[in-house]
């Protein structure tokens, strides 16, 4: 694997279609960087920065982005397949349509993030922090949601089945609509206080 790069602030760089094959970057800065159908396969980006980073349509594979805060940045059509983003945060950033498929994002923080339509499939989100997130129409299936904040979330008309949601209080978010599973089903009338008979 090459040297990391440390330390090194990019600003106003174009990287559009940009092949990033086992890079690895640590506490580094992305100022306006266009990554536009660039593709990262087994790359690691620890504890950097990215600001107004154009992600379009860019597919991510094995990588790594842990501890990493994202401000204003456009992930339109963005692809994560099997990646970790351990610790990492998103302020004001385009999250529509992502697809997340696999991989580590516990401990992320999405609070008020807009994720409608999105596809969160088989992700484990440990502790993630999606209060006031609008997860409508979204799929979010086969995760461990477990210990999620979840508190006025929107979650109208998503597909949960399949996930950990034992920590998930139906009083707390909008759920009109929202698909779950018979085993799923049971857990959160149990949560509201309900004796379930078989």
């Amino acid at each position: 694997m090459p040297e990391p790069i440390e330390g090194v602030t990019f600003h106003d760089e174009d990287w559009y279609a940009e092949e990033l094959t086992d890079r690895r970057f640590v506490g580094c800065t992305f100022h306006r960087v266009d990554l536009t159908e660039a593709t990262s396969r087994g790359a690691v980006f620890d504890g950097c920065t990215f600001g107004d980073v154009l992600f379009n349509v860019s597919r991510h594979v094995d990588s790594a982005f842990t501890r990493c805060v994202f401000t204003r940045c456009n992930l339109f059509e963005a692809e994560f397949t099997g990646c970790k983003l351990v610790g990492s945060s998103f302020d004001r950033c385009d999250l529509r349509p992502l697809t997340v498929d696999g991989g580590d994002w516990s401990f992320v923080t999405l609070a008020g993030a807009d994720l409608r339509g999105t596809r969160l499939t088989g992700v484990r989100m440990r502790e993630v922090d999606l209060s006031g997130a609008d997860l409508t129409g979204a799929t979010v299936s086969g995760g461990d949601l477990s210990d999620v904040q979840w508190r006025g979330a929107r979650l109208s008309g998503a597909d949960l089945r399949g996930s950990d949601l034992s920590g998930l209080d139906p009083t707390a978010v909008h759920r009109s609509g929202a698909i779950v599973d018979a085993v799923q089903a049971v857990t959160m009338a149990r949560a509201l206080g309900f004796q379930v008979l078989g």
